[in-house]
């Protein structure tokens, strides 16, 4: 197992997010030497000033945090936040489509933003607290199927945590090179820890910060 600040997305997402806390998120992405940081598409630009020649990659969101726009707004967000120094995206899933049992249409609209964005990384973001035991086995294929590099579990604005069980339920799913990432109220080393151990690649949170302290006093 890597150092655990190789693991995290640092992220700030909230609506009220200002430039100030953009700014205070990458001074502790690199002050910790965090993998990465994770901020809704218009900060993407901002963020990659402050990162610059830092090595930490920067991840925008798109179709943040419903996943209900269209394919079309997706795309072009997604383009923009490339444009603008974006290293990876994380879409949601139109869940509206899945629960309307359109998964071709599901599967459609992560192609298309997997297309425009060509090599760069794209994380699909299942809400899996929406989602029953199979809903996240067919959610966990079909973006494998429309070749997502990762399977996220939540936006964090669902109406309760990830737990240990979807990422177990996701790594079943899925074989071969599709990775996982795990978010959602992650705060402490020890959930993050068990997160990785069941299957998780990156763990996406924004008490990054508490999780290397909570990690250097079980040290102690």
């Amino acid at each position: 197992m890597k150092e655990i600040n190789k693991y995290i997305d640092q992220a700030s997402l909230n609506p009220t997010a200002s430039r100030k806390d953009i700014i205070q998120l990458c001074n502790d992405a690199k002050l910790y030497n965090f993998y990465g940081v994770c901020v809704n598409s218009h900060w993407v630009k901002c963020a990659a000033n402050e990162l610059k020649g830092s090595g930490i990659k920067v991840i925008s969101t798109v179709g943040f945090p419903f996943g209900a726009s269209s394919t079309k707004s997706k795309v072009e967000e997604a383009k923009k936040a490339i444009e603008d120094g974006a290293n990876e995206i994380d879409m949601v899933m139109n869940i509206g489509l899945f629960k309307s049992d359109l998964t071709k249409e599901v599967r459609k609209d992560i192609s298309a933003v997997k297309n425009a964005i060509g090599d760069h990384v794209l994380k699909v973001i299942i809400e899996t607290c929406y989602l029953n035991k199979y809903d996240v086995r067919i959610a966990s294929v079909i973006c494998k199927m429309a070749k997502a590099d990762y399977i996220k579990t939540s936006t964090g604005f669902g109406h309760k945590e990830t737990e240990l069980r979807d990422i177990q339920m996701i790594h079943s799913a899925i074989e071969g090179n599709t990775k996982i990432k795990a978010s959602g109220d992650i705060s402490n080393i020890e959930q993050a820890v068990a997160f990785i151990h069941a299957g998780a690649d990156r763990i996406g949170t924004s008490k990054g910060v508490d999780i290397i302290f909570s990690a250097k006093e079980k040290q102690l």
